[in-house]
């Protein structure tokens, strides 16, 4: 156990899927693994794990923003020994030149956030993604044939904003959307030399404020979730 996630040693699998949800999370697991059991439930924060496709895999919750995920990821690394995390969310696009329901591989992370530089000692604004699990999942992408776009997003730690012109830092690292978690896994894996990912489905348009209905967005990342859930097995390969 640690301080924030009651699973016991050994419920935790090797990789961990994150979405920000943990009502998703739970929908996840029930739609999409075998053999599942709630390994852990504390603040209604659930970890399941269970099988995909033979191999073990733990689908759990990051709650919103840096310190929610930071929090999280860093006792799933430190605690539980867990290899890989994959974050599966959302990001509204910067730019009308993305459209609902695109998916983007995460690159690079860009942030005002001073998670990396106060924890770790990290500097700079931007973060890479960490070890392999990126290019497996561009390999897999192109073996079950759905579409990524690949670039840096923006992890802001600010939802509601009074000026409505781009942030600098979107500019100066020409983000594709913003989020709210990467920059903070992508800041743990790099210090605790693990790998980590993050799968974006863009649910808003930022220009044009198109969005996704809070209905759609129950069903509406399942192409997301089935290329991180192929990806798995790559990644098992390499963590082995």
């Amino acid at each position: 156990m640690s301080i924030h996630i009651s699973a016991k040693p050994g419920e935790i699998a090797p990789i961990v899927l994150m979405p920000g949800d943990p009502l998703r999370a739970k929908h996840i697991a029930e739609s999409m693994l075998d053999d599942i059991k709630l390994v852990s439930g504390t603040r209604n924060i659930y970890f399941f794990t269970g099988a995909y496709k033979g191999v073990p895999v733990t689908i759990g919750a990051s709650g919103m923003g840096c310190p929610s995920i930071g929090i999280y990821s860093y006792e799933l690394y430190k605690d539980y020994n867990v290899e890989c995390i994959i974050r599966i969310g959302t990001c509204g696009s910067y730019m009308t030149s993305l459209h609902l329901f695109d998916v983007i591989n995460v690159d690079v992370a860009c942030s005002e956030s001073s998670y990396a530089k106060y924890a770790f000692d990290i500097p700079g604004n931007k973060l890479k993604h960490q070890g392999k699990a990126y290019d497996i999942i561009n390999q897999t992408a192109n073996i079950v044939e759905i579409p990524v776009m690949t670039g840096s997003v923006h992890s802001s730690d600010i939802f509601y904003r009074a000026d409505n012109a781009l942030p600098e830092i979107v500019i100066e690292h020409n983000c594709l959307a913003v989020e709210m978690e990467a920059f903070a896994l992508f800041a743990n894996a790099q210090y605790l030399n693990k790998t980590a990912a993050c799968l974006l489905t863009v649910s808003d348009i930022l220009p044009s404020r198109k969005h996704i209905s809070a209905d759609e967005r129950e069903k509406s990342l399942d192409r997301m979730i089935s290329l991180a859930l192929e990806s798995v097995a790559g990644i098992q390969a390499m963590i082995a």
